[in-house]
């Protein structure tokens, strides 16, 4: 008899699988799917792994709790993220940082003042950058810009415009009820309503579309 593990196994194997195929066809000799083996990890996310090489990762107990249009439009959203190359990557940032601070604190001691004016101008530098890449508007409206992206890629794998709207709505929705960061929460809650007005506009280009024939 399979044990229930085994099933298990076998399941998320098959789900994984099955996510592969949703890739659009000039992504999947670069984009692999795995399951998230980090501690407490995100629902889905993606990373680059190498050059020329991004990783989807699925928590797949989280996954699992979701209706089969659900996974696919978050899913979805991932993909727009690596088409709009707004992915995290590691940059020359963080190790200016590490570097500027560095150096600061050993000037102190040897009180070179230009090497420390020149430390402290490197910090500065890339922790701007940092700010820049990672600053809340910015990753919301990426956020809001792949989930239109996904809504095209729904329709191009065959959902309609209105089913692919209600899937990533409701997907959106339980990520809010699941979600207990406030700051985490509202990010979600801002991409639910900017999906709403897209929707809104969609419904309002289709009705002018059948009224004009």
């Amino acid at each position: 008899m399979t044990s229930f593990a085994t099933s298990t196994v076998r399941a998320d194997l098959g789900e994984l699988r099955r996510l592969k195929t949703l890739l659009p066809p000039e992504l999947r000799s670069w984009v692999s799917i795995e399951a998230s083996t980090a501690v407490n990890p995100p629902l889905i996310t993606c990373e680059e792994i190498g050059k020329d090489q991004v990783e989807v990762q699925v928590d797949l107990i989280k996954w699992d709790q979701l209706a089969l249009d659900q996974r696919n439009l978050l899913f979805w959203h991932e993909v727009a993220r690596i088409q709009n190359d707004t992915i995290p990557r590691d940059g020359w940032e963080m190790a200016a940082l590490a570097i500027g601070l560095g150096g600061a604190v050993g000037e102190l001691w040897v009180q070179d003042g230009l090497l420390l004016f020149l430390a402290l101008v490197l910090c500065g530098v890339s922790g701007y950058r940092l700010y820049q890449r990672n600053s809340g508007e910015k990753v919301l409206n990426e956020a809001i810009d792949a989930d239109e992206k996904a809504i095209a890629l729904a329709t191009r794998f065959g959902y309609t415009l209105p089913n692919a709207y209600k899937s990533l709505g409701s997907a959106l929705k339980i990520l809010i009820e699941q979600t207990p960061k406030k700051r985490n929460r509202k990010k979600y809650e801002s991409r639910l309503e900017a999906l709403k007005q897209s929707a809104a506009r969609a419904k309002a280009r289709a009705k002018s579309m059948r009224s004009e024939a």
